[in-house]
């Protein structure tokens, strides 16, 4: 008998045995190309014998202490390696235990923020963007802009949402060789619309994620959504739980786009899985501006901090340092982009391929030219992710994205340490995944 509540309760899922490197085993000895690091988290691959004895060492000398009352060196030293890689005075690391925790944690910092410069402030809201996955505690999923908000939208916070940087569905019609960027200009229409005095932060992914699939926007986007927050007087969040630590070819997504921003949120690829671990990066004037306020921020959960998860995250950014993870990212992304525009982006049902670095999304449409969407029902993503489990690759399919109800896509996002050689291996194993699917798909 099988006691786990999964979130699919009717599903059959294989059990997994054994990882090395790019490739997870099951229990009945299949072989499979982790596609997706999970979602986005395996960045340096599983089996990693460096973390592993990390966590040992570690859990020999104390696993738990409560941040409250202790620190420890394992926290501090993560803290300064962090402070050295995050771009601008962005040196402070509050940590938490994931990604939800992590733009909680930043929705609650932005408040107090504002509360520490002026104790009647009205600053509160946040903008967020449609097409976009912040998390799953109440504010995450409440700056979230996609399908999953809405069984729980009488919990939600009422927080305003602009378009997002969909150059395939573009909701002005635009191309983005020849636009004006008005989906970041429409951020100033929405602080306008409910008054800058009640505006505290903008959150956005700087390579969209989860919920429509590597969506990369605008070279000027970011650059324009700082400058709005500027004269606003308004925080800029980047969201980087997916992004962060090397996947886009950079250490920071944002900072392929020129800008600093305020906070940067993070989880997933900064222990890379083999711990619980996320956390708030924020500016040295945030943290000056609570300092010689109250002096306390009030908020906290009880795993953040604790040693063991910073022991592996230590080692896990000292690898992704050492083995220049974010330039394989970068390198091998852009190959594999290309070998899956070459090899996948023909198929009638595929209507765009699009990432940077090593977080690639693939959409499915049924009709190419028109860009119609599959129905919602047919849940053709989840269908082709089956199929090329068959032939051995992982996957992270979803949907939703095309008008809130229907569309379909999947995530790439392998391990880091991806070489050419594999690169070749995952897109020959797909190109026979689609071709199979492809009789199928007719009869849908």
């Amino acid at each position: 008998m099988d006691n786990v509540f999964y979130r699919n309760v009717s599903a059959t899922f294989a059990e997994v045995e054994h990882g090395e490197g790019i490739y997870l085993y099951d229990s009945e000895g299949n072989k499979y190309i982790d596609a997706c690091s999970g979602a986005a988290v395996s960045n340096i691959g599983h089996g990693n014998k460096r973390v592993a004895q990390a966590l040992a060492r570690q859990a020999e000398k104390v696993a738990f202490s409560h941040l409250s009352r202790w620190t420890s060196a394992p926290i501090r030293e993560l803290a300064n390696l962090v402070a050295d890689l995050a771009p601008g005075s962005l040196n402070k690391l509050y940590p938490v235990s994931g990604g939800s925790e992590a733009t909680e944690a930043a929705l609650k910092m932005t408040r107090q923020y504002y509360l520490e410069r002026d104790a009647k402030t009205g600053k509160y809201r946040m903008i967020s963007r449609w097409n976009a996955f912040h998390g799953n505690t109440i504010g995450a999923l409440s700056m979230t802009g996609d399908s999953r908000r809405k069984k729980y939208t009488p919990y939600l916070l009422d927080f305003p949402h602009i378009e997002s940087c969909y150059c395939y569905r573009c909701p002005f019609g635009l191309q983005q060789e020849t636009c004006n960027v008005e989906c970041a200009h429409a951020l100033e229409r929405c602080i306008k619309l409910h008054g800058a005095d009640s505006v505290a932060a903008f959150i956005a992914e700087p390579v969209g994620g989860a919920a429509a699939g590597a969506l990369v926007p605008h070279k000027d986007y970011f650059k324009i959504i700082r400058q709005i927050c500027d004269h606003y007087d308004i925080l800029y969040i980047c969201d980087e739980v997916m992004t962060g630590f090397g996947r886009t070819g950079t250490m920071f997504a944002i900072e392929d786009y020129g800008v600093i921003p305020d906070m940067i949120c993070a989880a997933k690829g900064m222990s890379a899985g083999y711990a619980p671990l996320g956390a708030v990066i924020a500016k040295d004037e945030i943290f000056e501006t609570f300092r010689k306020g109250t002096g306390s921020f009030v908020h906290g959960h009880t795993y953040g901090g604790n040693p063991l998860a910073a022991a592996a995250a230590v080692e896990v950014i000292k690898i992704v340092k050492e083995e220049n993870l974010a330039a394989n990212a970068k390198k091998q992304g852009e190959y594999l982009l290309n070998r899956l525009r070459e090899k996948i982006l023909p198929f009638p049902f595929v209507g765009d391929v699009r990432g940077k670095g090593l977080l690639q999304g693939v959409e499915l449409v049924q009709d190419k030219q028109t860009k119609q969407p599959f129905a919602r029902k047919l849940n053709v993503a989840e269908k082709l992710t089956k199929v090329l489990m068959k032939h051995g690759v992982v996957v992270y399919p979803g949907g939703g994205m095309a008008d809130g109800e229907n569309g379909d896509q999947f995530l790439l996002a392998p391990p880091l340490i991806i070489t050419r050689d594999q690169v070749d291996e995952l897109v020959e194993k797909m190109s026979a995944g689609f071709a199979e699917f492809a009789t199928a798909v007719k009869s849908l």
